[in-house]
């Protein structure tokens, strides 16, 4: 009787650890974190995308507008240095203008008199010996 005894208690002992052993596996409250991969597009509104279209428009007008003002700044530089060439030319031309007023011996015309140029040409008679104009 004592080995039936024995071997009750010891039953009842195991079968005690067993249930305590489950009670703490199973008793506890577990929380578990949880971080989801998964990424949703936020929600937007038609005039936000309308907004983002709009800006989207005006930074590609902003590369054309600019890429066309290099190619006209180009331009202008170049027109500059032909309207120097011609000014440097005219002041050539003016400056001989002048010796040949000097040395004919032609006044500058007085302050708010204009210079009209008037060759003074002399017409011989068709009958003398010239040759009619050509026409």
């Amino acid at each position: 009787m004592k080995k039936n005894l024995l071997t009750i208690t010891a039953s009842l002992a195991v079968c005690g650890i067993v249930l305590w052993l489950s009670g703490l596996i199973h008793g506890r409250e577990r929380t578990y974190r949880v971080r989801p991969e998964i990424t949703l597009p936020e929600y937007r509104t038609d005039a936000a995308r309308a907004i983002d279209a709009y800006e989207r428009m005006m930074s590609r007008y902003m590369i054309l507008t600019d890429r066309n003002l290099s190619g006209v700044n180009t331009d202008v530089k170049a027109v500059l240095e032909k309207l120097d060439s011609i000014e440097r030319k005219l002041s050539g031309l003016s400056g001989r203008m002048a010796r040949i007023e000097r040395a004919l011996g032609i006044e500058e015309p007085r302050k708010g008199e204009e210079r009209t140029a008037r060759p003074q040409v002399r017409k011989r008679p068709v009958g003398e010996g010239a040759e009619p104009p050509a026409r």
